[in-house]
């Protein structure tokens, strides 16, 4: 979908919403993590504003439940809101516990954040004129049609392989994450036997 950004009146307020389950299979698929300072930057460059509010969404496993240190994890959200100026919105994995039918106990778990950004977007609409959307999933149409009936511009960010048809084709325009050769940068086997950080 092509994308018109020529609607974006210079000075308008940005909020973006970042999904990070989403971001973080864009990041396995290009190879490389994402700079966030660089992804900061590159609204305020490229769209004319001095004024951009990021939210940053992600659920992190139990302490124990991992062969690494989760620590990591949550120095990486404070960097992400003490360095960069994001908001972060986080919560515990939901960890459920089923038997099978051998009597094996099979662990499945659960961390959507969806109803996190849909308030967000919600609650603050009248706190800024744009959304960029970092995600994929088509249960956010609803969002982003309600969103554009209030008056909003709606971009969404996400690559072929981890976006529905219907929320490419949703909003005012859609930018492929694997164009924006500027906000990536390390190798993600960077930290591989460490942590990873989405």
């Amino acid at each position: 979908m092509k994308k018109d950004i020529s609607k974006i009146k210079t000075g308008s307020k940005l909020y973006v919403l970042i999904d990070a389950s989403n971001v973080w299979s864009v990041m396995k698929s290009v190879g490389k993590f994402i700079d966030y300072r660089k992804l900061k930057k590159y609204f305020k460059d490229n769209f004319g504003v001095n004024e951009v509010s990021i939210f940053y969404y992600d659920a992190f496993p139990k302490e124990g439940t991992r062969g690494y240190d989760t620590s990591l994890k949550h120095g990486f959200y404070t960097q992400l809101k003490k360095g960069f100026g994001f908001t972060v919105r986080k919560k515990e994995l939901k960890r459920i516990s089923t038997v099978n039918k051998s009597g094996k106990e099979i662990i499945k778990e659960k961390g959507n954040m969806d109803v996190e950004i849909v308030i967000d977007a919600v609650e603050n609409i009248d706190k800024y004129d744009v959304a960029f959307l970092f995600s994929g999933d088509a249960d956010f149409l609803a969002l982003v049609s309600y969103l554009k009936k209030h008056g909003k511009k709606v971009y969404i960010f996400s690559t072929a392989g981890n976006i529905s048809n219907e929320l490419k084709t949703g909003g005012d325009g859609y930018f492929d994450l694997k164009d924006i050769d500027y906000i990536w940068s390390k190798d993600l086997d960077y930290r591989k036997n460490k942590t990873t950080l989405s």
